[in-house]
């Protein structure tokens, strides 16, 4: 390899360290917001709406395996431009009026800037996948100043994150050709869940209506 060639490919495994690092930090800005929401719902209303928050980077063979999947070259100027979800976010909660309230305090964050929603409760995949997608851009904040950095975030409820945790493995162990008994079993057990959901939620608002009369009392 000549030296003008090593310099080349130098400067790449540096573009890629650094890119990294900002999908990373912004991962740690969200988490930091997101951690500061929940104590905030937990100190004024008593009630914490957020179960649980994960967050991960892409691997960069996950990264290659989605860029070749959608027809695009495999280099940092495909990822930066094609690919919305290297960071990704994903928030847990009770409810589904939980996911929209979630959605509105991120959105009103005066630092974030939302670039894209994808409201799959509403108007859910054809396989009966049901989700809350946000893309946004965090700013990471670096001795030269910030760097706008997009994370996706998704927000779903419990009953609907372990739906799409089996569908995930389902896709992955098919690779995404699962039989069709398997893939209208999906679409049932969606449907299910979609009721359980609703069903909570209302005798949630019953409980939360019967302890507003006793308060009252």
């Amino acid at each position: 390899m000549n030296n003008e060639a090593s310099l080349l490919v130098n400067d790449e495994v540096k573009d890629w360290e650094t890119l990294m690092f900002l999908y990373s930090s912004a991962l740690k800005e969200m988490n930091t917001k997101i951690d500061i929401l929940r104590d905030e719902f937990e100190y004024r209303n008593h009630y914490n709406p957020i179960e649980h928050v994960t967050s991960r980077v892409k691997t960069a063979a996950s990264i290659v395996r989605k860029l070749k999947r959608e027809g695009h070259e495999t280099d940092i100027y495909s990822m930066q431009k094609y690919l919305n979800d290297i960071a990704g976010l994903r928030i847990v909660c009770s409810f589904t009026s939980d996911i929209y309230k979630i959605a509105d305090m991120i959105s009103n964050m005066s630092d974030i800037k939302v670039l894209v929603i994808k409201n799959y409760i509403a108007s859910p995949k054809a396989s009966g996948y049901k989700s809350y997608h946000m893309i946004v851009t965090v700013p990471v904040f670096l001795s030269e100043g910030p760097v706008e950095t997009k994370v996706e975030i998704q927000i779903r409820t419990i009953a609907m994150d372990f739906w799409a945790s089996l569908e995930h493995k389902i896709y992955y162990k098919f690779e995404g050709n699962a039989p069709d008994y398997i893939k209208t079993e999906l679409i049932e057990c969606a449907k299910m869940i979609n009721t359980l959901d609703e069903r909570m939620l209302s005798l949630n608002e019953a409980i939360q209506a019967l302890a507003g009369d006793e308060e009252e009392n």
